[in-house]
């Protein structure tokens, strides 16, 4: 039986309605859209209402014919209870009863996950995790956020905060991600790459030939410049590297996965990381425990914001 599903994206500048059909063979389709910039909590709020009625009316559908809202947001939240509790992005949300609120609104269940959660349960359902039981999603991109599927259910920990694994500290100093120097966020991620170059490039005197601003200088610049050969470029990206295949080998021995999907900078530059990466794992990780699990780039590309929430609602 076809499920529809409305997917509610909450992000800092830009909001995102969309309505998904999943077909009898699990696969999804999308069947609407609506985006809007994201201003005040009540004004966002009343446009994420507007675009629900938006798209059921364009598409002669009633409340009834929706299986589930789901909706993923940047944390905190408290996932049991529906509500957003103040995220940094999104000033002014302070314990907002999202959840509640659509149901009242439109007499339709909904959910709400945190946005590296929703995005785990995407690439779980519908992309480079399908079909496993046991699977760690990494955003790697400007930040280093985690969710984690465990025996085929979401694991979200006591309060919301399980799978933070960018916290974690990797060396007694480094690039500073998560508000703590060398940790694993610092050395990946768009912003830890950016700290690892411009110190590299200080190192040198500031001249490197793909570099003119050091101060702007971003992570594409750098995997740029390590696609074309750049030896300064390469050694930055095997750093990064390195401190990826040493968290990976934390999370295999604690959890024993069958697959970590890693997005974003992976995603794109998996050519020169993943060698690193695997002889990093096959020093330090259990050999059995290694031997089970697959490390892949993310399947669902740009598109994952709208499966991630629908995702959310899908697994209602």
């Amino acid at each position: 039986m076809e499920k529809r599903i409305l997917g509610v994206d909450i992000g800092g500048t830009k909001c995102a309605v969309t309505l998904g059909i999943e077909k009898e063979d699990g696969a999804i389709c999308f069947a609407a859209k609506e985006k809007f910039a994201t201003h005040s909590k009540d004004q966002a709020i009343a446009e994420i209402f507007k675009a629900i009625r938006a798209i059921l009316k364009n598409n002669n559908l009633s409340a009834g014919d929706i299986y589930a809202i789901g909706i993923s947001c940047g944390g905190p939240l408290d996932s049991r209870k529906g509500v957003i509790l103040s995220p940094p992005n999104l000033p002014g949300w302070d314990e907002v009863p999202i959840v509640d609120m659509l149901q009242q609104e439109f007499g339709i269940r909904a959910a709400l996950q945190n946005d590296a959660n929703a995005c785990a349960l995407a690439e779980w359902k519908y992309g480079a995790g399908k079909g496993s039981r046991n699977m760690v999603f990494l955003t790697f991109g400007t930040g280093m956020g985690a969710g984690l599927v465990l025996d085929g259910k979401l694991y979200a920990g006591t309060n919301d905060n399980a799978g933070e694994v960018g916290h974690i500290r990797l060396e007694d100093e480094g690039p500073v991600g998560y508000g703590k120097a060398g940790s694993f966020e610092g050395f990946c991620s768009g912003g830890g790459i950016r700290q690892l170059a411009q110190a590299a490039i200080r190192k040198q005197g500031g001249n490197v030939a793909w570099c003119k601003d050091v101060e702007a200088v971003t992570a594409k610049d750098v995997a740029e410049a390590a696609a074309a050969g750049d030896a300064l470029a390469l050694e930055i990206m095997a750093d990064s590297s390195r401190h990826l295949g040493q968290t990976l080998s934390f999370l295999i021995d604690i959890l024993n996965p069958e697959v970590i999907v890693i997005g974003s900078i992976y995603l794109r530059n998996e050519r020169l990381m993943k060698p690193i990466v695997d002889e990093v794992i096959a020093r330090e990780a259990l050999p059995l425990a290694a031997s089970c699990c697959r490390i892949v780039p993310a399947g669902l590309g740009e598109a994952i914001g709208d499966y991630a929430a629908i995702s959310v609602g899908a697994t209602i």
